[in-house]
C-alpha cells in the first residue's frame, strides 16, 4: 500500500544503472506488466510488487536474473517515450521564452506561484494546522471563558454608588490582565511554525516569507474574536454595564461599542503577540519583553493613579499607551450619563446653620460642585452625597464618553501598526539578504577588474 502512494518510479540497479522510470499504475499495473513482458515470471496477486521486482532483476538475497534490464531499459519503447516527452517540453520551454521575451517576470519570478495564490494557500493550511490543533484553541477558550466569568460574578450586578463605580472600573482593569497569558498562549505556537518554514518551506522556495508572517497574523484573528464574543456576554452582562445606559435609552448602542471595545482588545492582544516573537528566537524571551512592555501600558494607563499625579517624566507613558484609549473608551462607554446613587456609609451627614434648611444650605455648593440632597428641606441631619452623576467620576480618571469613537479609531490604529511591525521586524532580523550582499560583491569584484585592466 505504501509502495502504490507514488506514481512514479525511478528504478537504479548496482551502480547507478537505470532499470526502470515511469508509471507504477493502478495496483502496479504498468510497472509489472513491464517487466512481465521483457521476460520476467508473473507477479502472484499477494505479491508485494517492491519486493518482486528486486527479485525479477537479481536483486533480493538469495535471488539472481541472466536478463540484462538495464540494457532493456535502453531499447525499451518506454525509454524512448520518456526521452520524447523531455524533448518536448525543452522545445515548449524554447518557445516559450522566444515568444514572450525576456521582458515576461513571471518567467523569472522567485516562486512558481504568484503571492495572493501563496497567501490563500498558506492561510489555508495554517487553519487546518490550527483546527487539528484543539488542545490550543480549547486552553485559549478556556481561560477567556474562565476570566470573564470570574471578574464578571465577583461584580455581579454592580449598583451605581461610589464605591460600585469603583469596583467597575476595576472590573475591567481586571480584564485586561488577561493579556498576558493570552501572548503566553500565542508565541510558542508561532516558534514551532517558524521553525518549520525557516529549515523547510524557505530554503526550498516554496513559497515567500510575506505569507508565512500574514498568514500567521490573520489566523489568531477569527480565534481572537470568538474569545472576545464569550468575552463580552460572560463579563457584560454579569456586571450589570448595560444598566447604566438604561437611562438614556442607548443600551443597545452602548452594548454594540462595548463589544467593539473588547474585539480590538483581543485583535491587539493577538497582533502584539506576533510582533513582539517575530524577530526573537525564543518565545520565553519575547515573553518577558512583551510583559514588561504590558506592565508599563497597564500601570501608566490611568486606572491606579490619574494622569495629574504622574512625573513629569513618565507622562509620555500615559500618551504612548494603548490602554490608555481602551480604558479610557470601555469606562465611558459602561458608566457615562447615570446618576449616583450613594451607598448609606458613603453619606455625609451634617447639621446646617440654625434657621436653615438643607437645601438653602447648600444650594451654593451644589450648583458649583455638584451632589445631591437626600432631604432639601431637613433642618437637622443634612445627607449628601458628594457625586451626583457618573460623568464627574470619569471626569476624575480623565475618562470623557464624548472621546469614545475615538478611541475606538485609534486602538485598530495600534492593531494596524503591530502588524505592519511585525512584518518589519520579521525582515530586519530573520530574512536573508545574501541577493543584496552578493550584488554588492559583484560590483565591487567588477570595479576591481576594470581597475586591473587600465593598470
Amino acid at each position: 500500500m505504501l509502495f502504490q502512494r507514488f506514481d512514479r518510479l525511478l528504478f537504479l540497479a548496482k551502480g547507478g544503472k537505470t532499470i526502470y522510470f515511469g508509471e507504477v499504475g493502478q495496483g502496479s499495473s504498468i510497472l509489472t506488466s513491464y517487466f512481465q513482458k521483457n521476460g520476467a515470471h508473473p507477479c502472484p496477486p499477494d505479491a508485494n510488487p517492491a519486493e518482486w521486482m528486486l527479485e525479477v532483476i537479481g536483486a533480493a538475497p538469495g535471488s539472481r536474473s541472466d536478463i540484462d534490464w538495464h540494457q532493456v531499459w535502453l531499447n525499451s519503447q518506454e525509454r524512448a517515450g520518456v526521452r520524447n516527452e523531455l524533448e518536448e517540453l525543452k522545445q515548449g520551454r524554447l518557445q516559450q521564452v522566444t515568444t514572450v521575451g525576456s521582458n515576461d517576470k513571471a518567467s523569472y519570478r522567485e516562486f512558481a506561484a504568484p503571492f495572493m495564490t501563496q497567501l490563500l494557500q498558506v492561510q489555508r493550511r495554517v487553519f487546518q494546522q490550527y483546527w487539528r490543533t484543539p488542545s490550543y484553541i480549547y486552553s485559549k477558550l478556556s481561560l477567556v471563558t474562565g476570566s470573564a466569568l470570574f471578574i464578571g460574578f465577583s461584580f455581579y450586578r454592580a449598583g451605581t454608588s461610589q464605591q460600585a463605580l469603583q469596583n467597575q472600573m476595576f472590573s475591567i482593569f481586571m480584564l485586561l490582565t488577561i493579556f498576558g497569558q493570552l501572548t503566553q498562549q500565542i508565541m510558542p505556537l508561532f516558534v514551532t511554525q517558524r521553525a518549520l518554514y525557516e529549515a523547510r518551506e524557505r530554503p526550498s522556495k516554496t513559497y515567500s516569507w510575506k505569507a508565512f508572517i500574514l498568514s500567521s497574523v490573520f489566523v489568531e484573528l477569527p480565534w481572537n474574536a470568538l474569545a472576545g464574543l464569550i468575552i463580552f456576554f460572560c463579563w457584560y452582562y454579569p456586571i450589570g454595564l448595560y444598566r447604566n445606559a438604561e437611562p438614556t435609552n442607548a443600551v443597545h448602542e452602548r452594548g454594540a461599542l462595548m463589544f467593539l471595545f473588547i474585539e480590538t482588545f483581543m485583535l491587539f492582544t493577538s497582533t502584539f503577540a506576533t510582533m513582539m516573537i517575530a524577530a526573537i528566537d525564543t518565545a520565553e524571551t519575547a515573553g518577558n519583553v512583551g510583559n514588561l512592555m504590558f506592565s508599563l501600558s497597564l500601570i501608566f494607563c490611568g486606572v491606579l493613579a490619574s494622569p495629574s499625579t504622574f512625573p513629569h517624566f513618565w507622562i509620555f507613558m500615559y500618551r504612548v499607551s494603548p490602554f490608555t484609549y481602551l480604558v479610557d473608551g470601555m469606562l465611558s462607554t459602561g458608566l457615562a450619563n447615570t446618576r449616583v446613587i450613594c451607598a448609606s456609609n458613603e453619606l455625609l451627614r451634617f447639621n446646617p446653620p440654625s434657621g436653615s434648611d438643607c437645601g438653602t444650605y447648600m444650594k451654593p455648593w451644589i450648583s458649583t460642585n455638584g451632589g445631591y440632597l437626600i432631604s432639601n428641606t431637613t433642618t437637622t441631619a443634612c445627607e449628601f452625597c458628594a457625586i451626583s452623576s457618573t460623568n464627574t467620576f470619569l471626569s476624575q480618571v480623565s475618562s470623557h464618553y464624548a472621546n469614545r469613537w475615538r478611541n475606538f479609531g485609534i486602538m485598530w490604529a495600534y492593531i494596524i501598526f503591530n502588524i505592519a511591525a511585525a512584518v518589519a521586524l520579521y525582515w530586519l532580523v530573520r530574512v536573508p539578504k545574501t541577493k543584496g550582499k552578493r550584488k554588492n560583491k559583484d560590483e565591487k569584484n567588477e570595479k576591481v577588474n576594470k581597475e586591473k585592466e587600465k593598470e
